[in-house]
């Protein structure tokens, strides 16, 4: 089993969507193995997207991940990682295909109601950031 890193951003927090985006990694063959509610600090927002820090939007971002709480889901599944990014559609709601999550839920391309891992390597990386081994089951 594939395990790969989603979080619910603060814009879809917001909204009250929480239950209904869960309902579309469950009923889409994706378990939920941990999750939990926080309230990211500048510091854990920089750090976790310090991949980011050359680009343009970087401050936006940090700005935006810090504006709320955010639920953060470690999901299981076979390929769970191309699964989720498929339920999530394009970083760009615009573009996105309907019935995705943030076509459905997202505002912008920034307030895009989504994140999630890109690789077996980033999500390696990402669940770590957030969950000891022992929170996951």
């Amino acid at each position: 089993m594939e395990q790969t890193l989603s979080i619910i951003k603060p814009d879809a927090v917001k909204k009250n969507v929480v239950g209904k985006i869960i309902d579309r990694f469950e009923s889409n063959g994706l378990r939920v193995a941990t999750m939990k509610k926080v309230q990211l600090s500048q510091c854990d927002a920089k750090e976790f997207y310090a991949v980011h820090k050359e680009r343009p939007f970087f401050a936006d971002l940090v700005d935006f991940m810090v504006s709320g709480p955010v639920v953060i889901i470690v999901l299981e599944g076979l390929n769970a990682i191309a699964k989720n990014r498929e339920l999530m559609g394009a970083t760009d709601p615009k573009e996105a295909a309907a019935g995705t999550i943030r076509a459905d839920f997202a505002d912008s391309i920034d307030a895009n109601a989504v994140h999630g891992s890109d690789s077996l390597e980033n999500a390696k990386r990402e669940i770590a950031f957030f969950f000891a081994n022992r929170e996951i089951y």
